[in-house]
């Protein structure tokens, strides 16, 4: 399936963390991008509330997805919401309930708690 359009004025923040680094509020709901595994599976997958979307290798330059360090960072408890959104989703293949187990990937560390795990120092939020 092909990346969607997205709602008009989309702004992407970074999550503090390695598994859903981008998410977005847009209409009252969460657009998530999960980090997979590449090469062994697509480079992301679009979540919108914790719905599976497509997954993807480019995202569209439509979306204005900056560098994650150039981003606004999701307010602790915008983090903590998506965080219990996205439980369960860590590993490719999860949301249709076959989460990936392969030797040759990450998927088995994809834990909630990694995911929860902070990915960069500090920085000040935004929202």
């Amino acid at each position: 399936m092909k990346p969607p359009a997205l709602p008009a004025r989309v702004t992407w923040h970074d999550t503090d963390t390695a598994v859903f680094p981008y998410a977005a509020r847009a209409d009252g709901r969460w657009l998530v991008l999960r980090l997979n595994d590449f090469p062994e599976h697509p480079l992301y997958t679009l979540f919108i509330d914790a719905q599976v979307i497509c997954d993807m290798d480019d995202v569209p330059v439509t979306w204005r997805l900056s560098p994650r360090a150039t981003l606004p960072v999701l307010t602790a408890p915008g983090r903590a919401e998506v965080l219990r959104l996205m439980a369960g989703l860590g590993p490719y293949g999860a949301e249709a309930g076959t989460p990936c187990t392969g030797d040759w990937c990450t998927c088995s560390i994809l834990t909630d708690e990694y995911a929860a795990k902070p990915n960069t120092p500090p920085r000040t939020s935004a929202e």
